[in-house]
């Protein structure tokens, strides 16, 4: 059973506060992969640490401005939420988690 906006079910704090912005991070990262590559390179053609904080700060600035933007989308956090929710409900209605439910069963030997 679907929840419509009027039935969404109650989050706790630590849902709406940490739970969905993790969810949010993980997404934004998937959609600025561009970015992250282009940083994670600059980073290990750099030896030292030290550099690495002048060497890369373009392809930081870059992804720093990528992620940014859509952690302050409202529209991104909403269908992140919605997501969210789908995956709690799915979760109470069978118990078994979202990053479970992919797993294949071992075949038999």
């Amino acid at each position: 059973m679907e929840a419509t906006k009027a039935e969404e079910p109650f989050l706790r704090h630590v849902e709406t506060d940490v739970l969905i912005p993790k969810m949010m991070r993980e997404k934004a990262k998937e959609l600025c992969a561009e970015k992250v590559t282009g940083f994670n390179h600059c980073c290990k053609e750099t030896e030292t640490g030290f550099l690495m904080v002048f060497k890369c700060r373009d392809q930081n600035a870059a992804l720093k401005e990528c992620l940014t933007v859509h952690y302050r989308d409202s529209a991104f956090f909403e269908e992140c939420k919605q997501e969210y929710i789908k995956e709690k409900l799915e979760y109470q209605r069978t118990g078994v988690a979202a990053k479970n439910r992919s797993q294949k069963l071992p075949t038999s030997m």
